[in-house]
């Protein structure tokens, strides 16, 4: 074999192994968007006072340890906490931010999330306050439009949350016939740390 003919295939060989290297492509976990219809936090008709636990990996966790990092938020009543500070072990953070649900692509980079501690919870709870109004002529809970929660899970990933109605079945309209403490909410959750939905 001559030099020009060695030269030659060397030169190809590199080639193949440039484009091969090029078209390296990492797979990613595809974000996941989902609605999550009556989720019953404790209804009246529940036998006792739980929280009902939610993971953004695994769905609704009708049997959680709430002392394990297992779950992501739980729902009671109102009120809705993290798996982080007082309320459990994972080091879960959350925070309220004002804007449209689709039109955030990422995680506000001006946003504080905190864990529940001993001066609040990450998602304030209280008429006005947090997630929802409450009217106390007719006593319905309300979402409050605009309101969007941001999560970090203790797996270190994101997700947006939109609570959408606090009752059975998501009635157009509330009257005295409503069955409360069944949320419907939708969320994005991107389960490869970054902190974009797209």
């Amino acid at each position: 074999m001559n030099a020009i003919k060695f030269l030659t295939i060397c030169t190809l060989f590199v080639g193949l192994i440039s484009c091969e290297e090029d078209e390296v492509v990492v797979a990613k976990d595809p974000v996941i968007s989902e609605t999550v219809s009556d989720l019953a936090a404790n209804p009246s008709d529940a036998p006792n006072n739980h929280y009902t636990f939610f993971s953004f990996e695994d769905g609704v966790l009708t049997t959680a340890d709430s002392a394990s990092t297992k779950w992501d938020l739980a729902f009671k009543s109102t009120s809705v906490i993290v798996n982080g500070g007082v309320s459990g072990p994972g080091s879960a953070q959350a925070a309220v931010a004002d804007g449209i649900y689709a039109d955030f692509t990422e995680v506000p980079a001006s946003l504080t999330m905190k864990s529940d501690d001993a001066e609040g919870l990450a998602i304030p709870s209280g008429s006005g306050n947090g997630w929802y109004n409450y009217s106390s002529t007719t006593h319905e809970i309300s979402p409050i439009a605009g309101k969007v929660i941001f999560v970090k899970t203790s797996s270190g990933n994101y997700a947006k949350v939109e609570i959408l109605s606090y009752y059975k079945g998501d009635p157009a309209a509330f009257d005295a016939t409503a069955v409360g403490r069944y949320y419907t909410f939708r969320y994005v959750y991107q389960p490869d740390g970054s902190t974009k939905f797209e």
